[in-house]
């Protein structure tokens, strides 16, 4: 097998994040209370494994170096985001209309033509993308076989149609 060669297998998939967190029971209220995710698994005060729809876990949350600690910084090394993909645009619409009446800060929200995304920060400063994928056959390709992505304003008044 000749290094420079290897792909990684197209079904590849990421399975989860596992996160570092200053307070437990605060992360769990974002995670679970907020995004609406589902305790499978817990480890005394000190973790707890999330999922979506029965999974064993896609996130998993500690506080076994990190309990107590400061937020992350914003310039530092590390996590930039976790991104959390939605089935469909109607539910990223539920999601944000959750978000909404909660009052909770966005920190953006962009069309990148092939997905659109909200942004937000967990209560330790880690970046959240919560997004979901446009179908595969209407992405647009350019002429050397890449896919076109950008960066634009995202309609939130289509997004909410979605609603209705």
């Amino acid at each position: 097998m000749e290094l420079e060669n290897y792909k990684v297998p197209a079904q590849t998939q990421i399975g989860h994040v596992h996160l570092k967190v200053a307070d437990l029971e605060r992360s769990l209220g974002f995670y679970c209370g907020l995004l609406g995710f589902e305790v499978m698994a817990r480890y005394g005060e000190q973790a707890a494994f999330i999922s979506a729809g029965g999974y064993h876990h896609h996130i998993g949350l500690n506080t076994w170096y990190s309990k107590g600690a400061p937020a992350a910084s914003q310039y530092g090394v590390g996590l930039f985001h976790t991104a959390i993909l939605y089935p469909t645009r109607k539910d990223l619409a539920i999601i944000f209309d959750r978000l909404q009446k909660a009052e909770y800060p966005l920190s953006g929200a962009s069309d990148h033509g092939v997905s659109e995304a909200l942004y937000l920060n967990d209560p330790d400063n880690n970046g959240v993308e919560l997004y979901w994928d446009r179908p595969k056959e209407k992405w647009n390709f350019l002429p050397d076989g890449t896919v076109e992505m950008y960066t634009k304003a995202l309609n939130f008044h289509t997004l909410l149609a979605e609603l209705k």
